[in-house]
């Protein structure tokens, strides 16, 4: 296949964002109900062509970056990934005639790696973390094997980690007509976070469509709370641990610096779920929508059940029975 033009590529990236299909914003008066709250509203993610979210950011910001190469630099995509990144990015180099390297902890399931191979990308494990996958892939770009498309980042001015968030910027783009359309203007956001990225393209988007007081909150497994820490200390900060966790897209130890900086100026909160938790969401996002997930991708809704069951962390957050609460779906469930 024969790599595209530069000013192609770039032509390719943003007509892939304007061209999107919206997924859809469900309703479930079943969750309402279980909640105490108004309204529950869901962007189901997992209608996305790879079944997830991000797709938007990976996509986005791999066709950019092979645009914007130096002169004679290989067309060669490079990331570490927990799976669905590293896949978003692999199609970006298919759809371009590139090639890309993803590096995976060996943590992540044989399916996930399957994908991307399924893509024409090259899988490259790494025994560790995510983090330690982070490390090894900007090892690999630094020696000039090719670009790097990190989505997460220590510089917080990253000219690549804010082109994947202007890409999960689009969900926004499409929720602003889905929320009018619906009659609804949440009050409430619960947004899982791996480094961050997604939250913060969210709540930056969505800061003037929210009612009343903005409650906008971070949903982590409590094993893999990197946002919390680098909330707490006001910077990114490696947490201690295996970063074990069910919610295998979150397993992250290391925030985003890009991404802490607009989750910190929006005064996003934060919510830490347990396993059992996590499990339980799974359940009940299946049972009251029948939309199949994974605790990665229903975090969002155990971040809610989290908080409505609990009277004190109810007052707190302000969650009332006339709350809108919006959730994303981030993918559905693994094959």
């Amino acid at each position: 296949m024969t790599i595209m033009t530069d000013a192609g590529l770039a032509e390719t990236a943003f007509h892939f964002l304007e061209t999107l299909q919206p997924t859809r914003l469900i309703a479930s008066p079943e969750l309402a109900r279980r909640t105490g709250v108004g309204r529950v509203l869901l962007k189901i993610e997992a209608d996305r062509p790879l079944g997830n979210f991000k797709q938007l950011g990976g996509m986005f910001a791999g066709l950019l970056a092979l645009a914007r190469r130096p002169a004679g630099a290989p067309a060669h995509l490079i990331c570490a990934s927990d799976g669905n990144h590293g896949l978003a990015v692999t199609a970006a180099a298919q759809s371009a005639g590139a090639k890309a390297s993803v590096f995976l902890p060996d943590t992540v399931t044989a399916v996930r790696a399957e994908r991307i191979r399924g893509l024409g990308g090259e899988v490259i494990w790494v025994a560790g973390t995510y983090d330690d996958a982070v490390e090894a892939a900007a090892a690999f770009a630094a020696r000039g094997e090719g670009v790097l498309i990190a989505d997460t980042a220590p510089d917080p001015a990253d000219p690549v980690v804010h082109d994947v968030m202007a890409g999960y910027a689009a969900l926004a783009r499409e929720l602003y007509d889905q929320l009018r359309e619906a009659g609804a203007s949440p009050t409430h956001l619960y947004v899982q976070a791996g480094v961050g990225g997604l939250a913060a393209a969210l709540v930056d988007s969505l800061a003037e469509t929210m009612s009343g007081p903005r409650r906008t909150f971070a949903v982590e497994p409590r094993a893999a709370a990197c946002v919390a820490a680098a909330l707490r200390a006001g910077r990114p900060v490696q947490i201690d641990g295996d970063l074990h966790t069910s919610a295998e897209m979150l397993s992250c130890g290391l925030a985003s610096a890009p991404a802490l900086e607009v989750l910190r100026r929006r005064g996003v909160g934060s919510v830490l779920v347990d396993e059992d938790r996590l499990a339980a969401a799974v359940r009940a996002l299946g049972d009251a929508t029948g939309v199949a997930s994974t605790a990665s991708g229903a975090a969002g809704l155990a971040g809610l059940l989290e908080v409505a069951e609990q009277p004190a962390l109810r007052v707190e957050h302000g969650l009332t029975e006339d709350s809108v609460v919006l959730l994303v779906v981030t993918e559905g469930a693994a094959e």
